[in-house]
């Protein structure tokens, strides 16, 4: 069983959104716990993070996460407006 794991970011920015985009953001977290090599691999000061861009009612949504066999730790998510400074904190 993989054990799915919140950042104190990542539950700040799910609750502030709409229900409809918070049903987006599950079946995105869903599709990431099954196959966590779909996000695209971050260089530089954000080695080892992950971004996996979806799009919910024609918004680009990115989320941010980390893995190992065992957990999946997500980090933020968000439109790309001011994302990676946000992840960088």
């Amino acid at each position: 069983m993989i054990e799915v794991v919140q950042t104190g970011n990542f539950r700040r920015a799910y609750k502030r959104l709409q229900v409809n985009q918070k049903s987006a953001v599950d079946k995105a977290v869903m599709a990431i716990v099954a196959d966590p090599l779909l996000g695209e691999a971050k260089k530089g000061d954000l080695a080892g993070v992950y971004v996996y861009k979806f799009y919910c009612l024609d918004v680009l949504l990115l989320l941010a996460y980390q893995y190992n066999p065992a957990t999946r730790l997500l980090l933020l998510v968000g439109t790309h407006e001011n994302f990676y400074r946000e992840l960088k904190r």
